[in-house]
């Protein structure tokens, strides 16, 4: 019997790190609002150039990463994180602020994409990414609490992406090169499975832009329509972050006994729910009501997509594109909440994402029970395992691919 693999931690710094952008959208925004002459729609707009940019860097090297190898390009993406958020950060001249938040965030972009391509290829993806999003959202949680404390100033939340993307550096010395060429049919055949995918990654889209559209403008809601002060919002967004951190254990803990289907979809649900009742708060118990219990339920769905995404493709494809087709909804969302807030008010607002999110919870269903009809072949692990893994023994990974636990691990979320 083998023994237990290690854990890639070098691809859940990755995770951390090119997801923290979008987790610490609110606080960013509203300091680029609040510290530099900016109006709200115009602090809004440079959040969604951050995450349209980090869109691009997904859909750019969807099917590079193996090529170009992902030691290389977790540098790059690195570098550019640092240096983008950094520069944003030490400048209150504008046109420069804009230029290091779209810099950083191709960075950004550029982790999740290898980080996605690692966790599609690892024996159990699922464990993986739970160890991302429960880093993640530690992380944007402490943040919530300290950065309140830490002064005026649009700087702070820069800053800490940009002294993330530092931290996760040295880990990168343990990431593969670039892989050797694998056979041609298999190296640069077509997408799998792209129906499935298509569905899913516009799904992804909408899903994302619902979700941030509420999350864009959830800061607002706290002050203006709760009527809390910044340090009691930050206080809520960190309890509910924490509170996140319960639900991806939880996720980890029930695994694929549910399948696929019944998490996305019930979970969907629930989370159109948990957002009318936030947009909808002018209190403090309904507004902490809402985020957290919204707060619980999207990374456990989230944990599922992604799981889903890995499934259609193990050379992790539809991993990184459906991730992008989610920045593309990220990056429109605080746009999209802000005219719908503009426009209809919050409650309004809410009740609208959470029909369609209802809407949406179908077709991300319908996908996830058909990968589940038709599962993967087993022959095609090989392909993923052998740039990720490199065991030394090649008896052993012939074991490996052949045994049924390296299969359900790789299929199960």
């Amino acid at each position: 019997m083998s023994a237990p693999r290690p854990l890639p931690w070098p691809l859940v710094a990755l995770f951390t790190a090119g997801y923290l952008a979008p987790y610490l959208l609110p606080t960013t925004v509203g300091r680029l609002d609040s510290g530099l002459p900016l109006t709200a729609t115009q602090a809004g707009a440079i959040g969604s150039a951050l995450l349209l940019s980090s869109a691009s860097a997904g859909f750019l090297l969807a099917s590079r990463v193996d090529r170009i190898g992902p030691r290389t390009l977790a540098r790059l993406g690195l570098a550019l994180a640092v240096l983008g958020y950094g520069g944003a950060a030490l400048t209150a001249f504008v046109p420069a602020v804009v230029a290091g938040a779209v810099i950083g965030g191709f960075g950004s972009g550029t982790l999740t994409a290898v980080a996605a391509s690692g966790i599609a290829a690892h024996r159990d993806p699922h464990r993986v990414t739970t160890l991302g999003l429960l880093g993640v959202s530690a992380l944007a949680g402490a943040l919530y609490l300290t950065i309140p404390h830490l002064g005026p100033g649009h700087g702070q939340p820069l800053a800490a992406l940009a002294l993330t993307a530092l931290a996760a550096l040295p880990l990168t010395g343990r990431l593969s090169g670039r892989t050797a060429p694998a056979p041609t049919a298999v190296a640069h055949g077509r997408l799998p499975r792209p129906r499935a995918g298509l569905l899913l990654a516009a799904a992804m889209l909408c899903w994302s832009l619902a979700q941030n559209s509420l999350w864009g403008v959830s800061g607002r809601i706290g002050v203006d329509q709760a009527h809390l002060t910044e340090a009691t919002v930050g206080a809520v967004f960190a309890v509910a972050l924490g509170a996140g951190l319960v639900g991806v254990v939880g996720a980890g803990a029930l695994g694929s006994r549910l399948g696929r289907a019944v998490p996305i979809g019930a979970g969907t649900a629930l989370i159109a729910g948990c957002i009318a009742l936030s947009a909808s708060a002018s209190d403090l118990p309904a507004f902490a009501a809402g985020e957290i219990s919204w707060n619980v339920l999207y990374p456990v769905v989230l944990s599922y997509v992604i799981g889903l995404a890995a499934s259609l493709d193990p050379r992790g494809r539809w991993a990184v594109l459906v991730g992008s087709a989610a920045s593309l909804g990220t990056a429109a969302g605080p746009l999209a909440g802000s005219v719908l807030a503009a426009g209809a008010g919050f409650p309004v607002m809410g009740r609208v994402l959470g029909a369609g999110l209802l809407l949406i919870a179908v077709p991300m269903t319908a996908v996830a029970l058909r990968a589940g009809r038709r599962p993967l072949p087993v022959v095609e692990l090989p392909v993923v395992e052998v740039p990720v893994e490199s065991p030394a023994v090649p008896a052993q990974h012939a074991y490996d691919t052949a045994s049924p636990n390296s299969y359900a691990s790789t299929s199960a979320r």
